[in-house]
């Protein structure tokens, strides 16, 4: 299934939280609310799917954005990042009390936000990925509703879709874009191969040549130079040819 990413906005300026929703929309995010006082946004989350917050921490109550910020950790296991005019040291430091996924001061413009989010979300994920492990090696099942738990959110014509992992066959770096293929689709993201290959589970996607990673479960054929998965020939490093056929013969 492939869904845009649905965020609740939390700011009692009533003319920024239009803004901030306008940029969101433009972008492809999905708005859940747009709430001004801590009450509200406690309501929202208690009853819609929400993937991540936007936090003003001045708000029109007597709770502020860090009480908010608080109940989140308590209650959900998802992001949220602060959106403040405060940058002082005494507000920030505050503000890590509660460990919020970003911290944006205003004023900001639409890339900035999105970059706090994609950041947000990719580090989130990462995190949830490292408890998961330790809970693993413990012997003790471990469930997440983690926002990227077994798949990873991937931009096409202005919306944000979840692709799930295992559907992801290969992806090739074109310049400063990389080219993420599924049986049926292509989306383009702009990272380094080599850092987006750490977002992905370390067993099964592996960097078979330098413009190319590969969903090793999805080879459908190899010769000395190549691989060849859905009808697509992609080249092959020597080690990792080796390393193939290692793996196919053990």
């Amino acid at each position: 299934m492939e869904h845009p990413i649905k965020i609740l906005i939390v700011e009692d300026n009533v003319i920024i939280a239009d803004d901030m929703q306008s940029m969101l929309e433009e972008i492809g995010y999905e708005i859940v609310d747009n709430v001004i006082v801590y009450e509200q946004a406690v309501e929202v989350l208690k009853n819609n799917h929400v993937d991540l917050v936007l936090i003003d921490i001045i708000l029109a109550s007597d709770k502020t954005g860090i009480d908010l910020g608080k109940h989140i950790r308590e209650n959900y296991n998802i992001p949220f990042i602060f959106v403040t005019s405060n940058s002082d040291r005494a507000t920030v430091e505050n503000a890590k009390t509660v460990k919020p996924d970003g911290y944006l001061v205003k004023p900001f413009e639409q890339q900035d936000l999105y970059t706090s989010i994609e950041i947000a979300l990719s580090n989130f994920s990462y995190a949830r990925k490292e408890n998961s492990k330790e809970f693993e090696e413990a012997g003790e099942s471990f469930t997440s509703n983690s926002v990227l738990k077994d798949s990873i959110f991937v931009k096409k014509q202005h919306l944000y879709y979840r692709i799930q992992f295992k559907d992801i066959q290969f992806i090739k770096a074109d310049n400063v874009y990389l080219e993420v293929n599924t049986s049926d689709k292509k989306f383009l993201v702009r990272s380094p191969l080599k850092d987006y290959l750490e977002k992905l589970p370390q067993n099964k996607f592996y960097r078979a040549h330098k413009s190319y990673i590969v969903n090793v479960d999805h080879i459908d054929a190899i010769n000395s130079k190549d691989i060849v998965i859905n009808n697509n020939l992609i080249p092959i490093s020597k080690d990792f040819k080796e390393f193939i056929l290692s793996s196919m013969n053990s």
